[in-house]
């Protein structure tokens, strides 16, 4: 879930095992020539459609699982006469999939977070899946040790950015974010890989979906130095809390020790800046680099 995620011990299945990575790229390509076709350029697609440019881009790439709604809004603009329109079938199914093609140890916690009312996290070390680009989550990947292959590293890349469709879902759960500011300093990648991350933060940031926060180094210490946690409320399950180390992934239920973590949440939100003060400091930092 974050820069420190999806460690395990055993081989993982191939990046296409499950079958999915096929239908995307193909719908991926269907989706541009379509586009090419209207004479539409990824910023008039996007905006047409009410999203993120850097989505459009994912989608046609095939590493962005694009949603039901979106295919039938798309489907509509392109004047694709209902070809997007029978992937959809394929494409729930897909999205069903997903929550069972992590890793074991962290299965629970994606199928959490796939169905969550309510998801709150606070980044620390690193940053959460959610937020990351794809160049970002590669990068972190590639200089993973022991050594991963290119296979395996796609594969976790992927899935990755497919968790990712949670952003896009309506209705869509009550989401809030809080960073601490040496993520937006910490230039995983590179230069431009870190320039295309920042500008992804801002893009989440600015969904009317999401509450996005910054702890600042000025407000020196804080109620959870030691490391970065989610909360997340399951449909019809008591709140629950996860956190990582390098070897203990923990997805916590036990109430008292949940309401400790979320007593911190609460805590950092109100030490951090305002949402708004919060962009102003991601595009003073975007515009520095």
């Amino acid at each position: 879930m974050n820069d420190l995620s999806d460690r395990e011990e055993r081989p993982e299945r191939p990046v296409e095992a499950d079958g999915t990575a096929h239908l995307f790229r193909a719908l991926g390509k269907q989706i541009k020539t379509l586009r090419e076709a209207a004479g539409l350029l990824q910023k008039e697609l996007a905006t047409r459609l009410n999203v993120g440019e850097d989505l459009i881009g994912a989608i046609e790439r095939g590493v962005r699982t694009p949603q039901p709604d979106l295919l039938e809004r798309a489907d509509r603009i392109l004047q694709a006469r209902g070809v997007l329109l029978v992937a959809i079938p394929e494409v729930k199914e897909a999205l069903k999939r997903a929550r069972t093609r992590h890793p074991d140890w962290f299965r629970d916690y994606a199928v959490a977070e796939a169905t969550a009312d309510a998801i709150h996290d606070y980044s620390h070390q690193g940053l959460m899946g959610l937020l990351q680009t794809e160049a970002h989550a590669r990068a972190i990947f590639t200089k993973r040790r022991p050594l991963l292959d290119e296979e395996t590293i796609e594969k976790r890349v992927q899935d990755r950015l497919a968790r990712q469709q949670i952003l896009q879902q309506w209705p869509s759960p009550t989401i809030s974010l809080v960073l601490d500011e040496s993520l937006l300093h910490r230039q995983v990648g590179g230069r431009e890989v870190h320039r295309e991350q920042l500008r992804r933060i801002l893009e989440v940031g600015h969904l009317r979906t999401v509450e996005l926060q910054v702890v600042p180094f000025a407000r020196g210490e804080q109620a959870a130095m030691d490391g970065s946690f989610t909360l997340l409320h399951p449909k019809g399950r008591a709140q629950v809390a996860y956190v990582e180390s390098y070897t203990r992934p923990h997805l916590i239920t036990d109430p008292a020790q949940v309401r400790i973590m979320a007593e911190r949440y609460g805590i950092i939100r109100a030490e951090a800046l305002r949402p708004s003060e919060s962009l102003d400091l991601i595009e003073k930092t975007l515009g520095d680099l």
